[in-house]
């Protein structure tokens, strides 16, 4: 059995979390109204900017090379595309998510989907991080290992990485070339931002022929762009409230969404969820023709706290199988969450080795040894000391706030907030009450979805009793808490990828400046 303490579940409060929707985002529909637009292309043309910027391209176009020209035509092509991450209402059917579409696009470049083995992971939190943690322990044992991950936080490559290397920009416009001519055959119904860029990694992997790609879900699972590949596993991380407008408004109906990913004749795994949960895809699973196994559960899983020279606080883990025995392994990544996500991408491993792949334990143990993931409770600055981390949902939430009080002595907290308008934010606003001691609200400028930093802090107060300030965007909000901290103090950015990416950005130009 696991050892972990069931974390408390918050259940999103749709009407207070739709109070703070601005008139325009109760105005825009599934495709976006004039104004969402026009911020929609100023977004675009931010980001196009700050890709450039992060790779030392130049910005003006009359220094550019004629590859960088090229390169950068293909980012403003793709991000020109119906892009429904930064849409504030999208309707969930199969005509925006449309697998038909995806397939048809993928049948132009010579259906790459179908020529490299792979590993699909869903779920609402931790997907990302099982999904790193996995890739690295494969690349160790000595395969050519595919990762497709979303979102980015500076630079559209990292979604697309092999063995740790992101995606050339030469290659990203090539496959940006082939999909302009595929899609001029596609008729009308043109495939969206997402299903481009997911096609583009498909492409990547099959050209560069990996021995295995690990593949994160974008959003839900059943009508996710990605869930045309038969996989050799489908795993499922931890079920939480997010996307609720979208997925269904109850854990059980985004179980059932996430478990879609699940196929005929493939292992299909989950952690340990409430039972409902795990009955509620359960039934996906057996409708789709495979059994589910539930990690603690049907296959043996525990992992306990402590604290030890020379390590310090961490976390140790065990999992058995009839072919397998991880014995009381640190877990490489902060929190008890990551013991959770720990122990799925062992139980994946294990499935791999029962399916043929050469797994060596000790080897694969070795590749998270020092595995760090950007935007993961990442420590980006120390002096003052400034975690980013990426949580926007609630549970995520709940779980940055427990892990940075298990490993990181501090005086006090400042929390940088910000987050999307769509999001369960009473849910993460509460999370935040408990875990700062001082709140400062802002926003992201490339993102036409970010809740207005005014409304979430007359929300704060009003709904739990505190005071909070505002800043217009990132670069104030840390002016701001640079002055309110001391030495011992900690300053916490989270909310979104989107406002984490800006720090990046920002703490990255701060240390060119300084010489580092």
């Amino acid at each position: 059995m696991v050892m972990a303490k069931k974390l408390r579940r918050s259940r999103p409060d749709r009407k207070s979390t739709a109070a703070l929707k601005t008139r325009r985002g109760r105005k825009s529909s599934s495709l976006g109204n004039s104004s969402l637009r026009s911020a929609s292309r100023r977004a675009t043309q931010a980001a196009v900017k700050r890709i450039l910027e992060s790779q030392d391209l130049p910005v003006n176009r009359t220094d550019n090379t004629s590859e960088e020209r090229a390169y950068r035509k293909a980012l403003d092509f793709l991000l020109s595309q119906t892009d429904y991450e930064r849409m504030r209402v999208v309707r969930y059917n199969t005509t925006t998510f449309n697998l038909d579409r995806m397939r048809l696009l993928l049948k132009h470049l010579g259906d790459p989907h179908t020529k490299f083995k792979s590993v699909h992971v869903a779920g609402t939190k931790g997907k990302g991080s099982t999904c790193h943690m996995l890739a690295a322990m494969l690349r160790a044992c000595g395969l050519k290992v595919g990762l497709y991950t979303s979102p980015h936080l500076v630079d559209m490559r990292e979604r697309i990485t092999i063995n740790g290397s992101m995606i050339s920009p030469a290659d990203m416009t090539h496959w940006v070339k082939r999909i302009e001519h595929a899609i001029a055959k596609m008729g009308s119904d043109k495939p969206t931002f997402f299903e481009i860029i997911t096609a583009i990694g498909f492409c990547h992997f099959a050209q560069q022929e990996v021995d295995i790609a690990v593949v994160e879900v974008g959003l839900g699972g059943r009508l996710d762009s990605t869930n045309v590949i038969t996989p050799e596993v489908a795993a499922v991380t931890s079920i939480s409230y997010d996307h609720t407008a979208i997925l269904g408004n109850t854990l059980e109906k985004i179980g059932e969404e996430k478990a879609g990913i699940f196929k005929k004749d493939i292992p299909a795994l989950t952690v340990i969820q409430p039972s409902s949960v795990v009955a509620a895809m359960r039934r996906v699973a057996e409708r789709n023709g495979t059994r589910l196994e539930v990690v603690g559960e049907d296959i043996e899983f525990s992992y306990r706290f402590e604290i030890a020279r020379p390590l310090g606080p961490h976390i140790r883990a065990t999992l058995h199988s009839p072919i397998s025995r991880f014995e009381q392994l640190v877990v490489p990544l902060v929190g008890e969450h990551q013991a959770i996500n720990f122990g799925l991408a062992l139980a994946v491993l294990d499935k791999l080795k029962q399916r043929g792949f050469k797994i060596e334990e000790a080897r694969a143990l070795e590749g998270v040894k020092n595995l760090s993931i950007e935007g993961r409770m990442e420590l980006i600055w120390r002096d003052p000391r400034v975690i980013l981390d990426g949580a926007h949902n609630a549970a995520s939430m709940q779980a940055l706030f427990r892990g940075i009080s298990q490993y990181i002595p501090y005086d006090s907290m400042v929390v940088i907030f910000g987050c999307n308008c769509d999001k369960d934010i009473d849910g993460m606003l509460e999370q935040v009450s408990h875990g700062a001691d001082k709140v400062i609200f802002t926003q992201t400028g490339n993102n036409p979805k970010a809740a207005s930093p005014e409304e979430l802090a007359a929300h704060f107060t009003e709904r739990f009793g505190r005071m909070a300030q505002v800043a217009p965007d990132f670069k104030s909000a840390m002016a701001i808490a640079t002055r309110a901290i001391t030495r011992e103090d900690l300053i916490t950015v989270t909310g979104s990828f989107y406002l984490v990416g800006e720090a990046k950005v920002h703490f990255a130009s701060r240390a060119d400046r300084m010489g580092e």
